[in-house]
């Protein structure tokens, strides 16, 4: 195994300290340390689903339940996998609140920091480098579930006092991690949705420099506004140094019921030109800079589990794309229940047995953003649709306009949130045991490998490397 090393912005490559260039190919580890509805099964946001199994379970065997999960989510096994695949870099997206409490502000958590720093190392002892990812920020730096967000705002941006706790944060984990050549950088925001455009690029100054402050070495990967896809934020400013900018890039056919690629969806065609179209907008800023490129997430779903062909085509498509660019890149996701994953938990297991009639509620109501369909709930939303359409035509609240506004307010909101009780109803009254039981299913021994997505994969490593 290569010795690993700090790496180092060199004109648009990634470098080590030999200067040689390095092209990161990775995986997010979505799901572990910041929850999210889709992958873990359940309705809702993350910090109002703990605090519903919490009441039904009680203290013990909910901890029982989430130290099993957290423990083995993410071990030895997963990481001797993923480098068998050939992935040398793992993006590790985290929640604000393993590292501090609302109710105590700037009083930071040392369990938070030792799970973090278990899975850096379980990863670098397998030549795996990580990146850290802060996915949820206090105050919500995006308007959707996966910041940890129960409503539609955020607020991150209106309040200097959300912003003072994020650089208290990433000053104590640059502070941990300065020394760490495992980790090739750090992720200061997951998707920021900025309404203004105008906090974002100061905050990236404010951040930088505080990080600075402390370590001096690391990479910073800095997303893009408007869920990564936007950087006129930063149009007229130079990039920072030691910066890579990141673009997510998910292709719209892969990630809708799109039902087959080349072809038309939602009215537009869509081949591996107009895939090169896309990446080549979202990453425009970059080339102007001469930057890296890092690709922070991309990948389709397989709705009912089911690796369609043309998805792996598109898939390709895409990875081809980024080999001709000289782009790193991190597919999303490595672990989950059976949409997107390159593991999955068994359908057999004890955990989806028992939520089984929740996800089919939640498939009915499409209460999941990621992978849901508002087609079981067109009798509520087409009502709302017609008084918008004579009230208010023009609505287009930000970011992507009034019909996925109002799919958060009904479906991923108002919908949710009783179905969310439901499904932890289940957990009610299950013992210590039971709980670890459960918990077990998201242990790589537990899970099923979704082999054609693995072996396209190490086929385009081995071609490409």
């Amino acid at each position: 195994m290569t010795e690993l090393t700090f790496l180092r912005t060199q004109g648009s490559d990634l470098v080590d300290e030999s200067s040689a260039v390095v092209r990161l190919a990775g995986v997010g580890l979505g799901g572990w340390m910041n929850m999210e509805n889709f992958i873990s099964g359940y309705p809702g946001n993350e910090e109002a689903i703990r605090a519903k199994l919490r009441r039904a379970m009680g203290d013990e065997a909910y901890e029982a339940f989430f130290d099993e999960y957290l423990d083995g989510f993410i071990a030895d096994e997963d990481a001797a996998f993923l480098a068998s695949v050939g992935i040398d870099s793992v993006r590790i997206p985290f929640n604000y609140r393993h590292f501090e409490d609302d109710a105590r502000p700037f009083q930071l958590k040392e369990s938070g920091f030792a799970r973090l720093e278990r899975a850096v190392e379980v990863l670098g002892r397998h030549g795996i480098r990580s990146i850290l990812d802060l996915h949820a920020l206090p105050g919500r730096q995006n308007q959707h579930w996966h910041s940890d967000n129960p409503t539609h705002l955020a607020e991150f941006w209106n309040h200097p006092h959300f912003q003072d706790r994020v650089v208290h944060l990433w000053e104590a984990l640059a502070d941990r991690f300065k020394d760490r050549p495992e980790v090739a950088g750090y992720n200061p925001i997951n998707e920021p949705a900025d309404p203004s455009g105008e906090v974002l690029p100061v905050f990236y100054e404010r951040i930088e420099k505080a990080i600075r402050a402390i370590d001096p070495r690391h990479v910073l990967f800095l997303d893009g506004n408007k869920y990564s896809t936007d950087f006129s934020s930063f149009d007229g400013r130079p990039a920072l140094p030691n910066v890579v900018y990141t673009a997510h890039d998910y292709a719209l056919p892969g990630i809708t019921s799109a039902t087959e690629y080349p072809g038309v969806t939602r009215g537009e065609y869509f081949d591996r030109s107009v895939l090169e179209q896309t990446f080549l907008r979202r990453t425009e800023y970059m080339r102007q800079t001469g930057t890296p490129i890092w690709i922070g997430e991309f990948g389709p779903v397989y709705p009912g589990g089911v690796t369609q062909e043309w998805r792996l085509q598109l898939l390709q498509d895409q990875l081809d794309i980024y080999h001709d660019h000289g782009a790193s890149w991190a597919l999303w996701t490595y672990k989950d229940i059976g949409l997107q994953g390159l593991v999955t938990v068994s359908p057999d297991s004890d955990y989806l047995r028992l939520i089984a009639p929740d996800l089919a509620t939640k498939e009915q109501l499409g209460t999941d953003s990621w992978g849901g369909s508002d087609v079981g709930v067109r009798d509520i939303l087409d009502p709302i649709d017609a008084v918008f359409d004579r009230e208010f035509p023009d609505f287009a609240p930000y970011p992507w306009g009034r019909k996925p506004h109002l799919a958060v307010l009904v479906r991923h909101i108002l919908l949710a949130e009783p179905l969310a009780d439901r499904f932890a109803s289940r957990f009610a009254g299950v013992s210590v045991e039971r709980a670890r039981q459960l918990a077990s299913a998201f242990r790589f021994a537990s899970t099923e490998v979704r082999t054609p997505l693995v072996e396209l994969l190490q086929a385009h490593l081995r071609a490409s490397r």
